[in-house]
């Protein structure tokens, strides 16, 4: 199946990186964003909530892969966190999945976030579709409720819905955390994560944006959860090698104990930030290759490198 498909937040990171795969794929693209730039495929809509009015941007449309949301924030800037969260990606998810039924789309592909699953896992336990949610905060709950939402609504309507969880995404165009990173590692800031020996999944763009159109047309992935990731998952000092390696510089890491670093970041009121950091945060893609034939289309070495050529070419440009 293809046809026109609506990409909601289509102006973001991973939306600039899903459009062109999509259309690649044989899809027409109908993108839609707040702030949607003036040109044929766009569509401006309101602020996310309750009131969104979805029609034009759906006329037409066959399926929609929702990314519009609230994002998680590290220092919460709302003085009602939990509301604004709830009205964005709870209440406006759901307006989105009913008009979209109403308007005669199929499916829906929901980005969702790792965070329902929870923060943390242990060795040899990765995080699975089928876990029962733990998230632990107002954005991981909001999204944990979001998919509550399109499953009703599914039950309610016959709307196909897909969710995937993925763990942090990357490549070029990044920004927040990941893109912090390298600009510490460009500058070779000495950095005590050499003695972190944690594991982390990771998903770049191009992956995560081929596992969204294999979910698209894949009768089998109707009303299932998957974690997207790239298949390798390093540790943060691993990561760290390896971004210096490709661009050049060394990895200046100091081997301070995690356990000491832990505790400077509650100290400092950054302990959450300090855990993303030491902690192991793992998942289990095997149901999209298992269910569905899915395999990453880059390994994390080439999705790295790609970023990295972006990372130093926007460097030059500043």
């Amino acid at each position: 199946m293809t046809g026109r498909v609506l990409i909601t937040g289509a102006a973001g990171f991973i939306g600039r990186g899903l459009q062109p795969v999509l259309e690649r794929a044989g899809w027409v693209v109908c993108a839609s964003s707040r702030r949607a730039p003036a040109g044929p495929g766009w569509v401006r809509v309101g602020e996310l909530g309750p009131d969104t009015d979805w029609r034009a941007a759906l006329a037409g449309c066959d399926a929609v892969v929702h990314l519009a949301a609230r994002v998680h924030v590290l220092r919460e800037s709302e003085s009602d966190a939990v509301s604004a969260y709830r009205i964005a990606n709870v209440a406006g998810t759901e307006r989105l999945a009913r008009q979209a039924a109403r308007a005669g789309v199929r499916r829906l592909v929901y980005l969702s976030s790792i965070k329902v699953n929870g923060e943390a896992t242990t060795p040899g336990r990765p995080f699975r579709g089928h876990d029962s949610p733990r998230p632990q905060d107002a954005y991981g709950e909001s999204k944990w409720a979001a998919e509550q939402a399109l499953a009703r609504v599914g039950r309610e309507t016959g709307l196909e819905w897909v969710v995937l969880r993925p763990p942090l995404v990357y490549g070029p165009g990044v920004g927040a955390n990941f893109l912090r990173l390298m600009e510490w590692v460009r500058r070779g800031w000495p950095l005590p994560l050499g003695g972190v020996d944690n594991r982390r999944s990771l998903v770049g763009v191009a992956n995560l944006a081929d596992a969204v159109a294999r979910c698209l047309t894949e009768p089998r992935a109707a009303g299932r959860v998957y974690l997207p990731a790239d298949g390798e998952d390093v540790s943060t000092a691993e990561l760290i090698r390896r971004l210096a390696t490709r661009m050049g510089r060394p990895a200046r890491l100091m081997p301070w104990p995690p356990a000491w670093l832990e505790g400077m970041g509650r100290l400092l009121g950054r302990g959450s930030e300090v855990s993303r950091l030491t902690g192991s945060l793992c998942v289990d893609p095997g149901p999209l290759r298992d269910e569905l034939g899915w395999q990453p289309v880059q390994s994390l070495d080439a999705g790295l490198a790609d970023t990295v050529a972006w990372f130093l070419a926007r460097e030059r440009q500043t």
